[in-house]
């Protein structure tokens, strides 16, 4: 009796991980939109169910699709909190990890600071290095926008909704302000110069106050984290292929040596440039900064 042909069962995914741009009516407003999916691949270890995030000057905003996610303590360890299906994020001034506790389906938007204040008139200081839920941050629009991102059945429909209550909105906030797409190569420089032209008072204090305001974060800290985010894309293929040599990297970023940009790079990610390195090729929990480099 001949025996039947085993069948092999197809194997399951990898997850799911998205870094989509923005449209370009909404270029100098949305940073990116991040798609991050497991519930379809093979169980990931509890260790790889972490999301370990840097220091960042954006903003965001969280909804969790599918599955949980649980809110960690400052730094890299968890605290078991459990998060709302959609959170506001401000801007991040230290690292931050969550956990999954199973697959996951997250849709997050992150947004220029300074754009987002303009849309809402909500204080960007105020939210720095806060998770709060959206109903208590935006008004009922941005709550029904909310409502209809979770109903939708994919994220290309996420992404129309996204894009159908942003653009208008956007294209009005952006008259009489220097907001323009083309300018936001280097969004720090621009802050900088608006802050500077806007309004009576035009001291010292007075730009840094709009500043903070504007984006959360004081200049010296946003120009931080703008170079060292700009030393990673330069140099992205040598360090994801570990042929890098950190010390020409750090004078070639403005630097006063390797030491000064080994202890900013842990400032903002939690980790030493090669200990980093190593983080985005072997550890899932990581994959933010394999997407973003």
């Amino acid at each position: 009796m001949s025996t039947p042909p085993r069948t092999l069962a197809a194997p399951l995914a990898a997850p799911i991980t998205r870094l989509i741009a923005p449209r370009l009516a909404l270029a100098s407003c949305v940073r990116a939109i991040v798609v991050r999916d497991t519930t379809g691949s093979a169980p990931l270890p509890p260790a790889q169910r972490l999301n370990r995030f840097p220091a960042v000057p954006m903003c965001c905003i969280v909804w969790t699709i599918k599955g949980e996610l649980e809110a960690a303590a400052p730094g890299l360890s968890l605290a078991d909190v459990r998060m709302l299906p959609v959170l506001v994020g401000g801007p991040r001034s230290y690292p931050l990890v969550s956990y999954n506790p199973g697959p996951v389906h997250s849709f997050i938007v992150m947004f220029y600071p300074a754009a987002l204040h303009a849309l809402t008139g909500v204080s960007m200081d105020g939210l720095l290095d806060q998770f709060r839920p959206l109903d208590t941050v935006f008004d009922a629009d941005w709550q029904r926008l909310s409502d209809a991102v979770l109903a939708a059945p994919d994220d290309e429909t996420r992404i129309r909704l996204l894009d159908a209550f942003l653009v208008p909105r956007w294209k009005l906030a952006r008259k009489g302000s220097d907001h323009s797409a083309g300018a936001m190569q280097d969004w720090v420089r621009r802050l900088g110069v608006q802050a500077a032209s806007t309004g009576l008072a035009s001291g010292a204090r007075n730009i840094e106050r709009r500043i903070k305001a504007w984006a959360g974060q004081p200049m010296r800290t946003l120009r931080r984290m703008r170079r060292a985010e700009q030393v990673f894309l330069d140099e992205r293929e040598a360090i994801l292929q570990g042929k890098v040599s950190w010390s020409e990297v750090a004078a070639s970023g403005g630097y006063a040596d390797q030491a000064h940009f080994c202890r900013e790079t842990r400032e903002i990610t939690g980790l030493t440039p090669t200990e980093l390195t190593r983080a985005m090729r072997e550890d899932e929990s990581y994959w933010i900064y394999r997407i973003w480099a």
